[in-house]
């Protein structure tokens, strides 16, 4: 299945009403996410009105005032209580209900309860997953993989593949030489950046075996890692036992306004997730102009499956590392994958995704409204 590709009609403004567990300041993918459509959508003349963390009493308690905005459909950003919160506020408004597919549950959630045995957790998050997005009457996927992972779950809801697009003009501005400077790192100094939350699925265990490759290579070397999250004791433990400690610079969270700082203090990004349902942050790095090396898993594939602006390593020590090595030692080659880094982030605007995302709930108002006339 490809991409949504049909705009709005146009036919009037769209009330859209999401809620969501999650929400800024916690940077994630997820509140990212909400954040570039919201804005995108209000730019293009439609009503977002978005209901965040909230205890279920106060949501019930605001269902009089939702009833006057007479909102169109509801988006559903997160599982467990927004998941069946918008449920309830979708059957009482009469609205359809329409759910993004932000996590990949099944690689996961056996991080954060080791004491399940991996097999009966993965078959939990699957049932679990298929029960969520087979109660709703649109579900969003951020890439082909989590497309066929869904529809393997035995989903039958109908689906559309839309990813976060990019706000490029956010990533346009950016001072690398400022962070450089800030971390003490030289103005010629070869830099390799990643950014994300610091969490155990993320992979950077793997990232960090790798560096002590590309150091013996390319001994002045200079890692920055940006963000926080439940494994980053572990991370920084680990950068002491490999010996990284002069290496690696943690910089802890970083505001949104900072990242592009961050991207372009780098002669390239890394990332080596197995579980990213997108993978934003690469497309965030290439809007800077920043080159990237990473390992295509999952939803990470749709971004770098056409080869522009990175090169795509294995899950491999060896294969990772050379490819560092490469494009810390060839100018020509970073000056190449930095334009083609640009010109392929052009593709994923905000603008363009939430036109598209607009197409999609049109096409759920007019099956919701069919199947509300059929009779009993």
């Amino acid at each position: 299945m490809l991409p949504h590709k049909t705009s709005y009609s146009g036919a009037g403004a769209v009330k859209i009403l999401m809620i969501s567990d999650v929400y800024f300041p916690r940077v994630n993918g997820v509140s990212t996410s909400i954040a570039t459509f919201r804005k995108a959508f209000i730019e293009l003349g439609h009503q977002v009105t978005l209901i965040g963390l909230m205890k279920a009493g106060a949501v019930r308690d605001l269902l009089p005032q939702l009833r006057k905005q007479e909102f169109d459909l509801i988006h559903i950003q997160t599982p467990f209580r927004a998941h069946y919160l918008g449920l309830w506020l979708a059957r009482r408004l009469g609205i359809p209900k329409v759910e993004t597919y932000h996590t990949f549950f099944e690689e996961y959630l056996f991080h954060y309860l080791p004491f399940v045995p991996k097999r009966m957790m993965r078959f939990l998050a699957r049932r679990f997953s298929a029960r969520q997005c087979n109660q709703v009457d649109g579900v969003v996927v951020p890439s082909r993989a989590m497309l066929e992972v869904l529809r393997d779950y035995g989903v039958t809801t109908r689906e559309v593949i839309l990813p976060t697009g990019i706000e490029l003009e956010a990533f346009a501005q950016g001072d690398g030489q400022a962070m450089r400077k800030r971390l003490e790192i030289d103005p010629d100094q070869p830099v390799l950046v990643h950014v994300g939350r610091i969490a155990f699925e993320k992979n950077i265990d793997f990232l960090l075996k790798t560096l002590t490759r590309v150091v013996a290579q390319v001994p002045e070397l200079a890692v920055i890692i940006a963000g926080e999250g439940p494994a980053l004791k572990h991370i920084k433990q680990m950068t002491q036992e490999l010996e990284l400690d002069d290496v690696v610079h943690f910089v802890g969270y970083m505001k949104r306004e900072q990242l592009p700082d961050c991207y372009r203090a780098g002669d390239a990004f890394i990332f080596a997730s197995r579980t990213e349902t997108q993978g934003l942050v690469l497309l965030e790095a290439m809007a800077c102009g920043t080159p990237v090396v990473s390992t295509a898993v999952l939803g990470t594939h749709d971004i770098l499956d056409a080869g522009k602006g990175a090169l795509v390593a294995e899950e491999d020590l060896n294969d990772f590392a050379m490819k560092c090595v490469r494009i810390l030692s060839d100018r020509n080659l970073r000056q190449r994958l930095a334009q083609e880094a640009l010109e392929w982030a052009q593709e994923w605007s905000d603008e363009a995704l939430a036109k598209q995302m607009l197409g999609f709930y049109e096409d759920v108002q007019i099956e919701y409204a069919a199947a509300a006339r059929e009779p009993a």
